[in-house]
């Protein structure tokens, strides 16, 4: 990593299952470049893989694994909220995904802090036909391997 005078805390968290995660397809166009850090982590909440190719994560008591990316800037909110059809000023239900705060933790359920995550409701998942992944991991590209990523 690229030493830099950001201080940590001052950096934007987001906690990212699908195609946000490095190695996936949205990564490269999105991320790729900007990411000052990645992290392993896991949140509470249900993983259900949507027909469409991507993945979406309600609230819930299952583990679902995924990366904790760190931005240098909120500008990364804006163009994910595009991303996720996300708008703060409609209603919860006219949107596809809600950004909201979640606790993160490491593989060793240790605390990383509050991230930002886009999570869909429990009845757009129905509605869309979503299967519940048990293992709380989702690829789109086929990959079995949780531990490469390119900054």
């Amino acid at each position: 990593m690229v030493e830099s005078n950001i201080k940590f805390s001052d950096l934007v968290r987001v906690f990212v299952y699908g195609t946000l995660k490095p190695g996936e397809a949205n990564y490269k166009r999105y991320c790729a470049g900007k990411v000052v850090d990645v992290k392993l982590a896991l949140a509470q909440g249900k993983l259900f893989a949507l027909p469409m190719g991507y993945p979406a994560m309600t609230l819930g008591d299952s583990q679902v694994h995924g990366y904790l990316l760190f931005f240098p800037n909120l500008k990364i909110l804006n163009e994910l909220d595009v991303l996720e059809s996300y708008q703060p000023t409609r209603q919860p239900t006219a949107n596809l995904y809600n950004r909201q705060m979640i606790k993160v933790y490491d593989s060793q359920s240790l605390s990383l802090g509050w991230a930002w995550v886009y999570l869909m409701t429990l009845d757009r998942v129905e509605q869309l036909r979503g299967c519940l992944q048990p293992d709380g991991w989702w690829s789109g590209s086929g990959l079995t391997a949780k531990y490469s990523y390119e900054l």
